[in-house]
């Protein structure tokens, strides 16, 4: 068990991790701390700590959603464009109800956040289904298409949101004032629930038997069409949640946002070991995934390198992954071709 652990993709992600957050706590420096006195690291303290997941957190819960689509087969480029229109829907919505603070405010914003990206979802995959078109090119399409609405709706500006929700997504929690941990335990619970449904439910089997082999999956009964339009209801969700959590966080929302999130979110799922033609994948890699990319962003800084090179060495880190998945499953094909021809 202890063998099968260390050479799961977990481990082998936590170790990379764990490896560039040595090499950023020993390349960024330390500073004296005004109110303390101490000597504290400038990565390796809890306020850099927590800020990084915080910067993590938004796309990680979009690339669990993402995953879910991805094993299933499909892909869904559109989650950025959702995310915008969500934040700049529920920003808007807010600004014209004005409600009082505590939990109105707060069930308002979930049910018009979670609202947009439902609406989404059930349109990329109804067009998926019903078009019989691939998922790239729909959600090449509603990608932009929804952008689109989300600028055509704010008129390009940018909406603030209420404080009250801003300080729901900022409280503390009993930690330092300026520690925020919202973010991350959003992030940790939906990655705890999309652990869950992808590996003990019938529903999460479902979907990595349509992506592993999806003619045996509709011979065995299986409504494919119901699947399908299931995951991307699931990624439109996750999108909606990202943005309500953004938008809270930052205090506004607008069409711009998010803009290039598509490539983290695939990024993330697909350094998390998730196979781009199905049947693989996992929502705790794909949270690590996303955390493996920020701390690359965040090296890439620390060690004053050009900005620039951050798209570059995550689209040589995405290659690599798909590589490396390639030919662990060739590699695991010919076991098996070696262990049938023995017996």
């Amino acid at each position: 068990m202890i063998k099968r652990a260390f050479g799961s993709q977990q481990a082998g992600l936590l170790m990379v991790i764990v490896l560039l957050g040595v090499l950023l706590a020993i390349t960024a420096g330390n500073h004296v701390d005004q109110r303390t006195g101490q000597v504290v690291n400038n990565f390796y303290n809890l306020h850099t700590l927590l800020q990084t997941a915080t910067d993590a957190s938004f796309f990680a819960i979009m690339a669990v959603g993402a995953t879910v689509v991805i094993i299933s087969g499909g892909i869904d480029l559109s989650v950025g464009s959702t995310y915008a229109l969500a934040g700049v829907a529920t920003a808007m919505v807010l600004r014209s109800a004005a409600p009082d603070g505590g939990l109105a405010i707060v069930g308002l914003a979930i049910v018009v956040s979670l609202g947009v990206g439902l609406v989404c979802g059930v349109l990329n995959g109804l067009m998926v289904v019903g078009l019989g078109v691939h998922p790239f090119i729909i959600t090449l399409g509603t990608m932009w298409i929804v952008r689109g609405i989300a600028f055509v709706a704010s008129r390009a500006e940018s909406i603030l949101v209420p404080s009250g929700l801003t300080a729901v997504a900022k409280a503390s929690l009993g930690l330092s004032e300026s520690v925020y941990p919202v973010p991350l335990l959003v992030m940790l619970a939906v990655t705890a629930i999309g652990s869950v449904y992808l590996t003990r439910t019938v529903m999460g089997r479902h979907v990595f038997a349509i992506g592993g082999n999806p003619e045996a999956s509709r011979f065995s009964g299986l409504n494919l069409s119901r699947i399908t339009i299931g995951v991307f209801v699931i990624s439109g969700l996750t999108a909606g949640l990202a943005a309500l959590l953004g938008a809270a966080f930052y205090g506004s929302a607008s069409c711009g946002d998010a803009t290039g999130y598509e490539l983290y979110v695939i990024a993330s799922a697909v350094v998390g070991g998730a196979s781009l033609s199905g049947g693989k994948g996992s929502a705790v890699s794909a949270m690590l995934g996303a955390l493996l990319i920020v701390l690359i962003r965040q090296s890439i800084r620390t060690m004053r390198f050009d900005q620039n090179y951050e798209w570059i060495i995550i689209g040589c880190a995405t290659i690599l992954a798909v590589v490396l998945d390639q030919a662990s499953g060739r590699a695991a094909l010919r076991r098996l071709s070696a262990s049938a021809t023995r017996r």
